[in-house]
């Protein structure tokens, strides 16, 4: 059985640019409901089960026709989200240091280079989805988009950093304002731990 895991903050520790109530209801209720049907989905399968939640997302296509989409979306939805909060921290928004710099160096220029394309790649997602730096099977970084909750691991890309552009991470501060919510997400990003991911 997953669980949801504790955020290593509390729920206003985000703030100003995450507020308190978006953090509550987008872990406690949209991430709690897909583990909880993650869980019930698995229950149809002992095989299942007892895989690790990267071979779930990263192999669905290959589970049972009646737990395969249930897989997909709640089981994307817990790595993703877990992911998620994970790569964020209070008084983050340090630059990357080491090797993740200068891997991010060599595949965009400069860090706000990165930045720029990244955040133009997060603006752009239609609808719901993620924006993600992720590693190629070469080793070298990039940048890619995902609907709903579909993740990098599907497509044989290592998740570095990726961000929730659902409407539920942001519309009770933002509303329609995603890139005012992409811009202020930079500033929480914890990246320690992309560092200790990328290496």
């Amino acid at each position: 059985m997953f669980e949801l895991p504790k955020l290593p903050y509390s729920f206003d520790a985000l703030e100003p640019y995450i507020d308190a109530k978006t953090m509550e209801i987008h872990q406690g209720k949209h991430h709690a409901a897909y583990v909880a049907k993650l869980n019930e989905a698995l229950d149809k399968s002992a095989e299942w089960e007892a895989k690790k939640i990267e071979e779930i997302v990263a192999n669905y296509d290959k589970a049972p026709e009646e737990i395969k989409t249930a897989l997909r979306n709640h089981g994307g939805g817990h790595f993703n989200h877990t992911l998620f909060w994970e790569s964020l921290r209070p008084a983050g928004g340090v630059r990357p240091s080491g090797k993740l710099q200068l891997a991010i160096v060599e595949a965009f220029g400069d860090f706000d280079k990165f930045k720029e394309t990244f955040t133009k790649s997060a603006v752009g997602v239609f609808g719901s989805g993620w924006a993600w730096l992720t590693v190629e099977a070469s080793g070298k970084l990039a940048i890619i988009t995902t609907p709903n909750q579909d993740n990098p691991l599907t497509r044989g890309f290592k998740p570095l950093l990726g961000l929730d552009v659902w409407e539920h991470a942001y519309y009770l501060k933002y509303q329609n304002r995603r890139p005012e919510y992409i811009d202020a997400w930079w500033n929480v990003v914890n990246w320690e731990t992309v560092s200790e991911r990328f290496n």
